[in-house]
């Protein structure tokens, strides 16, 4: 019979830990995980880039929810537990689940610490912890324009550099006198902060809150020394506590963390603590790399039957290296100044670049690296092994400062014991291991097997450099193939080839003709599958609606409390009295909790009811605005010329023009698009997919524009006299848009990849090809119909929908 394991919390410390247990003995366990979020687990690292509104959970989930049905694992999300009997060795969680145990595991976490000063009880203060948070800010984001984050740290800075890229004004508040104290010395963290100023964002060094300001909402900061700082919205970012609270109910050892011996064992028997919940020899570590060295630990003592007669953990060398806001940074160990310590530093302001290594007794003690990181690996072994350096110059411990070797890799000097990733342990030698052992030949596959890359993402160069020199002449070109999914070894490009040459026509067909390894696919690859379909066979294919995504299934975008978000369209952001009557009627019937005028320029009705969509959209008698749908969302326009005294052109009659001619296009990403009447361009056009600007008798284009996390303004692809050639134009460039770039590839990220010469190359000079992909999207465009009212006027097709119970919410 198999011994129960019964997981707390379903973060990436414990799952690690799952992981590293199924790794050695796969089938010894009954494994149930209780999980607080409603998510599967997740890279909580990444964070950052959901801020954008672009990324979605899936995008950052290290195993989905066929991982665990895989791996035979019991999984409560949304569910935590919230009471113990360690006697009887049962668990009980919120919604009245009762598990017994043989094994325990608290990986519960940590919160974020909240200040308790007056008026942070305010609805528009919050934290930057998961993915709640996230959509907090994205939310308050369309609402406000000026963010206060206090806590200039990783977090906070994360949080200012997502806030910004959200088109809102962003105030740091510091208490120390220079950022990221606890991971840079002064000179890296001045400089930093010079980058940071050139972003956008403001900073208050050496200041400290007294109160939030405002009655009910936030209106402002009031400092210890008098001054006010006006703001929208609080963002508190100043560091974490343990997640203890059901550890002390429990009657369990704590101080500042649960107390754990080196075996992770707690002071009840069989129970067990991992991660940012656990205190090993009085430190309570909250990076990841030590996190993921517990949960090995603990593995190895729950797997091996000669427990503690191997050394347990012994501790943990700290050390950060990530990306922050664009700049790589690392440090490791002392790297402050102390007596007794030397250093070696290199600081090339011209550049952006600051390195300190701190030695002690002819050992490594402590580095800093600022915008060039390559030489952290090489420093972190040595301090991870004590290597005597006495004999060393300063090019041994710096190579990347030999002027000779500016151009090789770091990686072709490291020893195969070496790390090449630190969050989780990877050496060098076992990525070679690997690569040669299971024929490996991509970075993505790498990761998968190694774990290496898995976590910040910051040592993926080093990785593709191995990658290279491994395989040397085979890999030329093998790393630009990026498998769509887990699922299968090919890449987008090669499932679109295949579709066309072996005229595949259904999802479960090209699953099965191109031996996908999981017959069911997944939520990566399924959705990308029938957009393939329908793009390749605009006219025979019919859409797989159990491929798409939740929100498109329904034609509604899920909110974080279950309810939904209804966007009838209004061309143009033009409406009249008859559509605003309806909305209002609709809104007073279905007791619709808010209604909001978006950044698109239309009307929202949130907190709708799942069950009241069919008669909801039956009432408005309004096509889908498709805020949810990979396809063509918004055209926003300003007044133009027949009311702007400044407006060149009609903006708003070629704005609800193109909004009509390409509504409900289905395309690799959303396609936001805007017509502004003159270059004051109030539209917004210079950061949409597509943006149009009028001049003097005649239009500009700008394509790859985006307004979020990756902020970036549109390039200009060309200038046309006509609204037919503005048309021609942007049916030539969506078509090839469509038919080249890879699903869930925005416009912005496919027209780097390619390159705008190319694309002109093609859509423009290319009269012949400009034509033909012209008229590929007429017949594109010729079968498009507004599915909903399919849906409201086919009982079977909505009844399949709306009582389908394999449909989850977490499935986003």
């Amino acid at each position: 019979m198999k011994e129960k394991l019964i997981l707390i919390g379903n973060g990436m410390a414990g799952i690690r830990t799952l992981e590293e247990i199924l790794k050695r003995n796969p089938d010894r366990f009954e494994i149930t995980v209780f999980g607080k979020e409603p998510h599967p687990n997740y890279n909580r690292i990444l964070l950052s880039s959901v801020l954008q509104g672009d990324t979605g959970v899936s995008d950052i989930v290290l195993n989905d929810y066929d991982w665990y049905k895989n791996n035979n694992i019991t999984l409560y999300v949304g569910d935590p537990v919230v009471e113990i009997d360690t006697k009887n060795q049962v668990v009980y969680s919120e919604g009245g689940i009762s598990s017994s145990y043989d094994h325990l595991i608290f990986a519960t976490g940590s919160n974020p610490f909240m200040l308790p000063l007056p008026g942070a009880d305010k609805k528009d203060v919050m934290a930057f912890r998961d993915i709640k948070d996230c959509e907090k800010m994205i939310e308050a984001s369309k609402k406000y324009k000026k963010a206060a984050v206090i806590g200039g740290g990783l977090l906070g800075l994360e949080a200012a550099r997502g806030l910004l890229n959200l088109d809102m004004e962003v105030d740091v508040i510091h208490l120390a006198d220079h950022l990221m104290e606890r991971q840079l010395d002064e000179p890296a963290a001045r400089m930093l902060k010079e980058e940071l100023v050139s972003q956008g964002m403001r900073f208050h060094m050496g200041k400290q809150t007294e109160r939030i300001l405002g009655k009910e909402n936030v209106e402002g900061l009031r400092f210890k020394d008098g001054q006010v700082l006006d703001a929208d919205i609080v963002v508190m970012a100043v560091g974490i506590k343990p997640n203890i609270d059901l550890a002390q109910k429990t009657k369990l050892e704590t101080n500042r963390a649960i107390v754990i011996n080196d075996y992770m064992e707690t002071s009840a028997k069989n129970v067990y603590a991992v991660g940012e919940c656990a205190e090993h020899r009085g430190i309570a570590y909250g990076l990841v790399a030590p996190l993921y060295e517990q949960g090995k630990v603990l593995a190895e003592h729950l797997c091996d039957k000669e427990r503690k007669l191997k050394p347990g953990y012994q501790g943990s060398l700290v050390y950060t290296q990530l990306k922050v806001s664009g700049v790589d940074v690392f440090s490791a160990g002392q790297f402050q100044d102390q007596e007794g310590y030397r250093a070696i530093r290199v600081h090339d302001e011209f550049d952006g670049i600051y390195k300190k290594v701190v030695v002690k007794d002819n050992k490594v003690v402590g580095a800093v690296l600022f915008g060039d990181t390559s030489d952290s690996p090489r420093l972190l072994d040595m301090m991870k092994k004590g290597e005597d350096i006495s004999e060393m110059n300063k090019v041994a411990l710096l190579p990347s400062e030999n002027g000779d070797a500016a151009t090789e890799s770091p990686v072709a000097s490291m020893a195969a014991e070496e790390t090449i990733c630190g969050c989780n342990g990877v050496s060098k030698g076992a990525i070679v291991q690997a690569i040669h052992e299971q024929g490996l030949s991509t970075v993505e596959e790498i990761k998968q097997y190694t774990n290496a890359a898995r976590s910040c993402g910051g040592c993926k160069p080093l990785v593709n450099d191995v990658l290279a020199l491994t395989l040397g002449d085979e890999v030329a070109g093998a790393d630009q193939k990026e498998p769509i999914c887990g699922c299968t070894d090919y890449s987008h490009e090669e499932v679109v080839e295949e579709i066309k040459e072996k005229g595949l026509t259904h999802t479960r067909e090209v699953m099965n003709v191109l031996g996908w390894k999981n017959d069911e696919g997944c939520s990566k690859c399924r959705p990308a599958i029938n957009y393939y379909l329908g793009m390749v066979k605009p006219l025979e294919y019919e859409d797989d609606h159990t491929s798409r995504f939740i929100n498109e299934r329904v034609h509604a975008n899920i909110q974080n409390d279950g309810t939904y978000s209804v966007v009838p369209r209004m061309y143009g952001g033009v409406t009249d009295s008859d559509q605003l009557r309806k909305i209002a009627d609709v809104a007073d019937k279905y007791k619709v909790g808010l209604l909001k005028v978006t950044g698109g320029q239309r009307i929202d009705l949130l907190g709708v009811k799942k069950e009241d969509l069919p008669s909801i959209w039956s009432d408005l008698d309004m096509p889908s605005g498709y805020a949810y749908g990979k396809t063509i969302r918004t055209v926003k326009t300003c007044v133009g010329e027949d009311f702007c005294r400044f407006g060149t052109q009609d903006s708003i009659g070629l704005g609800v023009q193109i909004e009509k001619k390409y509504e409900r296009l289905n395309t690799p990403h959303k396609v936001k698009m805007a017509v502004s009447a003159c270059p004051r361009n109030c539209a917004e056009s210079g950061i949409k997919d597509i943006g149009i600007v009028g001049v003097e008798g005649a239009w500009e284009m700008y394509v790859g524009g985006n307004g979020g996390v990756d902020l970036r303004g549109g390039d200009l692809l060309c200038k046309v006299k006509t609204s037919e050639e503005v048309l021609d134009t942007i049916s030539a460039f969506l078509q090839y848009y469509r038919e080249d770039a890879r699903y869930l590839e925005r416009t912005s990220h496919w027209v780097e990849r390619v390159g705008l010469d190319h694309i002109r190359s093609v859509v423009m000079d290319d009269q012949e090809e400009r034509q033909a992909l012209i008229e590929r999207m007429e017949v594109a465009l010729s079968p498009l119909k507004d599915p909903w009212k399919d849906i409201v006027e086919d009982e079977a097709k909505r009844k399949e929908l709306f009582e389908n119970k394999n449909v989850q919410v977490t499935q986003q």
